[in-house]
């Protein structure tokens, strides 16, 4: 799917199009998109078969408010389509690099928060376990992997590269844990900007945790 030039609500609606025929049809859709802006488009396509929790692995919170639908809004958007519904966790918020106004919308929307610090405190299997129990009632998952989550010397092709992130052995453990539940039922992995990479850091990080997330879900499912 590609953004005509400005037309960004007429690419979304064609990939939640998409990813809802994908989920109907009884697949796994896992969107490598530009900006985070993805994650709105694909998060709507998925609750239009099934409500799903949504767990983010970003350092931003990206419920940002504005007019016009921009890489920092797709789940204040999501928040609206799911309203009453809307189950948020994400995990690995830098603290700097978020505004009071946002860690406010966080709380009054009932939003599950894991600083990156404090997943990094945490072993590999500590963190994992966390992210399971913050879905563990849920009946599917919308998984979103913000690369900037990274550390910047694992993932300098991004916008916006981590001063702090969370370490890839961690990222690596929550996402096969999630997988593993047998209840993906969205991926999507959005910041990626090969202009912006070195030795191909990001992109071998970024297909890694393809791989596992796959394997751990056809495992699960079989």
């Amino acid at each position: 799917v590609v953004t005509e030039g400005e037309d960004l609500e007429g690419a979304q609606a064609e990939v939640s199009a998409k990813v809802e025929e994908l989920v109907r049809a009884g697949h796994l859709p896992i969107v490598l998109g530009g900006g985070h802006e993805t994650s709105f488009a694909t998060g709507r396509g998925l609750a239009r078969v099934r409500p799903s929790a949504i767990i983010n692995l970003d350092a931003h919170f990206d419920l940002r408010i504005a007019d016009r639908p921009t890489s920092g809004t797709p789940f204040w958007q999501l928040a609206d389509v799911y309203s009453d519904d809307f189950d948020y966790s994400v995990l690995g918020i830098s603290r700097p690099n978020n505004t009071k106004v946002l860690f406010d919308t966080a709380r009054d929307l009932g939003v599950n928060v894991v600083l990156d610090e404090e997943l990094a405190a945490l072993s590999a299997q500590d963190a994992a376990a966390r992210a399971v129990e913050l879905v563990a009632d849920a009946e599917s998952i919308h998984l979103s992997i913000d690369l900037d989550v990274l550390p910047a010397a694992v993932a300098p092709g991004v916008s916006a590269p981590a001063g702090l992130g969370v370490p890839l052995l961690h990222i690596h453990a929550i996402v096969r844990a999630l997988a593993a539940t047998g209840k993906l039922a969205l991926v999507d992995i959005a910041e990626f900007n090969p202009r912006f990479d070195i030795d191909g850091r990001t992109a071998k990080a970024a297909a890694r945790l393809i791989d596992s997330i796959v394997v751990a879900h056809a495992e699960a499912r079989s």
